[in-house]
């Protein structure tokens, strides 16, 4: 399977070792240079230094035909966007994203996480 993990902190990080572990084709994308190359010299994945929610750091790492993408950056907000990029522009069948702020996790509001809305297949948090 094709994935794309976007954030290169701690759960960015583990779930990439985690998915290449178990043979996965996985690429890393963070804005911060030197945390892609900490974790492709320290793991079997790529990497891509950009912003996760431009469309074309997005294409460069594979988006037109990966499986799934995981954003799990530090902010819910780019992790939201990613998410709609990569459905409205690459059509990723999979989209995950991590959301701390409890505003986007009430029940209140899970609907917006509806395909013709904000299309998100999961919605992992740490709190």
């Amino acid at each position: 399977m094709k994935v794309i993990v976007c954030g290169a902190g701690q759960v960015g990080w583990q779930i990439a070792r985690h998915l290449s572990t178990e043979k996965n084709d996985v690429t890393v994308v963070d804005n911060n240079a030197a945390l892609i190359r900490r974790i492709t010299e320290s793991l079997d994945v790529s990497g891509i230094a950009g912003f996760a929610s431009h469309p074309h750091i997005l294409d460069r790492a594979g988006a037109r035909d990966c499986d799934m993408i995981v954003a799990a950056t530090h902010s819910d907000e780019v992790n939201m966007v990613t998410c709609q990029v990569a459905h409205s522009v690459f059509s990723v069948p999979r989209k995950i994203a991590r959301l701390r702020a409890q505003s986007y996790l009430d029940t209140m509001y899970s609907d917006i996480y509806r395909r013709d809305h904000l299309p998100i297949d999961v919605v992992i948090s740490p709190e």
